[in-house]
């Protein structure tokens, strides 16, 4: 008993080092499937444009390189018995593919049954690769039974080996057909045309219709155009959901701060988004072993940088030099006000010497001598001073006249020595910007002109309360009252999208601008661009204290010239009275959202790029919980989280040996970790046979229990997972199939394909007992055909998909698929036992 509990533990232990190689496994698979390649479009009018597009079809990769990660302990397993056993057949490596494939059918697809909320389903969305992969999985069990049975029983052939094998490519053009809809759609007109959205082309059938779009170019081509196509709707889903996402979160826990809000949104998105049978299982055996839930990790650090990013340090000055220059660069007065102060100033430098500036004006649409005083002096900054005042005088004059300006000049910026004066120019100081400023001068001798100072803005949902400014030019005489309001355009008033605004605006007498507050009604959407519009009215002068008359200017104008300016004696409306408001998007919140799901590239979140980077995970015990309530807020790993890291952390340290995933595109990680499981899955067999041994189990029957259950059980997890966060059963149930085909086709096809060929070389055949195996095969094919029955009626509306639906029918049917699982296991062993007839 005690060499029994030895054998097992030390199988337990070996599976475990499997679990974390086929981690790193998967991950290189994940990194090489994610491969991106550019491709140029041609448009109909000629231009061009250029994408990027997976080199790797998603089909394609799922039963190829996916399938061989998921299964490459079985496949291993079989090769490697063969090969340590003189080339002849054994009865774990085979007996553990079947036994895998039951496990898979019924123990993992009748737990995604179960694990679907209540009310909830979800169905296969590629239901041709599905009813593909089914069909060759079922075809695969039956060429076995027929090869061991019927061609040639007890005697495999050269070319039943080889056609073994040959069925895993024929099996992946197949689904690589159905994926495409090749064969049935080569032969319907294809036509394209430009969707709703950016652009986005759409393929439709049929012939074309008026404001279709022909595209020039392959089939091929066009497939990849339109996987560019539903690769930009589903980020442009992913943005809209994170939009909606937040906005729940806000409400639903105003307690918690934005970068914990922002952690749990790119967290629960991150769960809906769909993934790759790699990622789900990386995922399971990662939380499984203490290394952490990769998917809080990314979304906390997206979170992090989304509110701290990184600030780059620009090119300052040495701190050394003094620039002179004006604050502010533009400056208004009433003709009345007497005298205009500019400011000058020289932040920073060496505030202990002394500066002198020289200034002068000049005019503008003003005159120097009827509109203002001509100026000019030096500006002599003593050590210290950092702020000086140049002051020009305003002439008032009683003459109706448009606003006019005037510029001040600041030039010869120098250096002062102390004692005798000596003046001195260097690169220590200098003039800044501006250093030359404008003077408005407002008339004051009528009513004036009202207006917006432009007519539309543009303003962000997340301003609160937005000011537009009424502006009041040619003169500032009298009290003036201008009625306001709000006016519905794409934007809805009443507390929709802004609330609605009117009244009056008193000005007073030299009174030049007032301010109108406008409401806006926040509702986080992510793309927004609606707009309304504030209208001013008809202005009305309620007093005026002296009207004056109307003096010719000293220059003559033409005619029309003064009939303008002489209207301008009663308050008018200017050139902008309707103004046009568009609201869009916070840009904070559409940063923040474009920051969270930029780069989700789960290839990202897998792959290492150097080993000082593998070994700090490898020693590192992270958290694994998923509950989704306590992402974001940091959460300390739990007990069984300590215990599984230590029970692994030696294989974890092991294989961060294994070249990074970032080398050679992942090759270099794929090849090496295929090895790596080849050498574990030698010591697993030996061990299987002598823990069978010790307990007096055939290994037929610690082929289907135990090893079997060994192999799968990360797999068993990866689904569960799967099944719950992504909306579609491909990734959890869709690859079982398919698993289940390449098991037979590589696993069964490359180990008898080498024996065959070696027995045939030495002039013996090859040959396996039937007895045992082929009862198992057909054991597992009967109950198979009943699944996939099953299966395909609960996609039935009452049902709704082949994961979930009602609570009745779910018990039904994981209680059926568990209880096919047992009742295989128990038929196998009582046939091994010879308890029941077999083959």
């Amino acid at each position: 008993m005690a060499r029994a509990t030895v054998y097992f533990v030390g199988l337990a232990y070996m599976f475990l080092g499997v679990s974390i190689i086929a981690d790193r496994f998967m991950s290189s698979i994940e990194v090489i499937t994610s491969q991106e390649r550019e491709i140029t479009i041609k448009k109909p009018n000629g231009e061009t444009t250029t994408t990027t597009v997976r080199i790797w079809n998603e089909t394609v990769s799922n039963l190829t390189l996916m399938a061989l990660g998921s299964s490459a302990p079985e496949i291993l397993l079989s090769v490697v018995e063969v090969c340590g056993h003189g080339f002849d057949a054994g009865e774990l490596g085979p007996n553990t593919i079947v036994g895998s494939a039951a496990f898979n059918m019924f123990v993992i697809i009748g737990l995604c049954v179960s694990v679907i909320p209540d009310g909830e389903h979800r169905k296969v969305k590629h239901l041709g690769v599905f009813f593909v992969t089914a069909t060759w999985s079922l075809l695969a069990y039956i060429w076995l039974y027929l090869i061991l049975a019927v061609i040639s029983p007890g005697v495999v052939d050269v070319w039943e080996g080889l056609l073994t094998l040959f069925f895993f490519p024929l099996c992946v053009t197949f689904a690589y057909v159905a994926d495409r809809r090749l064969l049935f759609y080569k032969y319907m007109y294809k036509r394209y045309r430009v969707g709703k959205r950016k652009g986005v082309i759409i393929e439709t059938e049929g012939e074309p219709s008026k404001g279709d779009v022909e595209m020039e170019g392959t089939r091929m081509e066009l497939l990849e155009v339109m996987g560019v196509v539903e690769e930009e709707e589903e980020e442009e889903e992913l943005r809209r959901d994170m939009a909606r996402v937040l906005k729940e979160l806000k409400q639903k826990h105003p307690e918690k701060d934005t970068e914990q809000l922002l952690e749990m949104a790119n967290y629960q998105v991150l769960t809906q988004q769909q993934k790759s049978r790699a990622f789900y299982r990386c995922q399971a055996t990662r939380m499984m072993t203490g290394a952490g839930n990769v998917l809080k990790k990314h979304a906390a650090d997206q979170a992090r940088k989304a509110l701290h990013p990184e600030i780059r340090s620009e090119a300052l000055d040495d701190g050394r030099s003094s620039r002179v220059f004006f604050d502010p660069g533009s400056y208004q007065c009433l003709e009345n006000c007497g005298r205009a102060a500019l400011h000058v100033v020289r932040p920073g430098g060496d505030l202990t010497c002394s500066l002198a500036v020289d200034y002068h004006t000049e005019d503008g649409t003003a005159n120097a001598g009827s509109d203002y005083q001509h100026t000019e002096g030096t500006l002599l900054f003593l050590p210290g001073e950092t702020e000086k005042e140049i002051h020009v005088d305003i002439i008032d004059d009683d003459i109706f006249e448009e606003d006019e300006h005037f510029l001040v000049h600041l030039s010869n910026v120098r250096v002062v020595s102390e004692g005798e004066g000596h003046c001195e120019v260097t690169s220590m100081a200098g003039l800044g910007l501006p250093c030359t400023a404008t003077v408005t001068i407002f008339d004051d001798d009528h009513a004036g002109i009202f207006t917006f100072e432009e007519g539309g803005v543009t303003v962000s949902e997340s301003v609160g309360q937005m000011e537009v400014k009424v502006v009041r030019t040619s003169g500032a005489r009298g009290v003036v009252v201008v009625p306001y309001k709000t006016i519905e355009g794409t934007a809805k008033g009443g507390g929709e999208d802004f609330e609605d605004t009117h009244g009056v605006l008193e000005f007073q007498n030299d009174e030049i601008v007032q301010t109108i507050q406008i409401k806006i009604i926040d509702d986080e959407e992510y793309e927004k661009n609606k707009d309304f519009f504030l209208e001013l009215g008809e202005p009305r002068l309620l007093e005026m204290s002296e009207r004056k008359g109307v003096a010719s200017p000293s220059h003559p104008s033409p005619e029309e010239d003064e009939r303008r300016i002489a209207e301008m004696g009663r308050p008018t409306l200017g050139e902008h009275v309707k103004l046009e408001v568009i609201v869009q998007e916070s840009y904070e919140f559409k940063n923040i959202v474009d920051k969270l799901i930029k780069k989700t590239n789960l290839a990202l979140l897998l792959g290492t790029n150097s080993w000082r980077e593998q070994f700090r995970e490898a020693i590192t015990v992270s958290s694994g919980d998923d509950d989704d309530e306590e992402c974001g807020e940091e959460k300390l790993p739990s007990c069984f989280d300590y215990v599984m890291h230590f029970l692994t952390v030696f294989w974890k340290v092991l294989f961060a040996f294994v070249p990074p995933t970032d080398y050679w595109n992942g090759w270099a990680c794929f090849v090496v970790s295929i090895c790596m499981i080849g050498l574990l899955t030698a010591f697993i067999g030996d061990l299987a046979s002598h823990f069978g041994c010790t307990v007096g189990l055939k290994d037929s029957v610690t082929a289907v229990v135990f090893v079997a259950l060994g192999t799968s059980v990360p797999d068993t997890f990866a689904s569960k997972v799967a099944a719950t966060q992504d909306q579609y059963a491909d990734a959890s149930i869709g690859n079982v199939t398919g698993s289940n085909a390449v098991n037979v086709f590589l696993g069964i096809g490359v180990a008898w394909s080498i024996a065959a060929i070696y027995h045939r070389a030495h002039g013996e055949v090859f040959r396996v007992d039937p007895g045992t195996l082929a009862f198992s095969v057909t054991l597992f094919t009967i109950f198979a055909l009943v699944c996939v029955a099953v299966l395909m009626y609960r996609r039935r509306p009452e049902i709704g998909g082949e994961l979930g639906g009602p609570r009745t029918a779910k018990i039904l049917t994981t209680t059926l698929f568990f209880s096919l699982w047992l009742l295989y296991i128990i038929f196998s062993s009582l046939e091994a036992y010879c308890h029941i007839q077999g083959f």
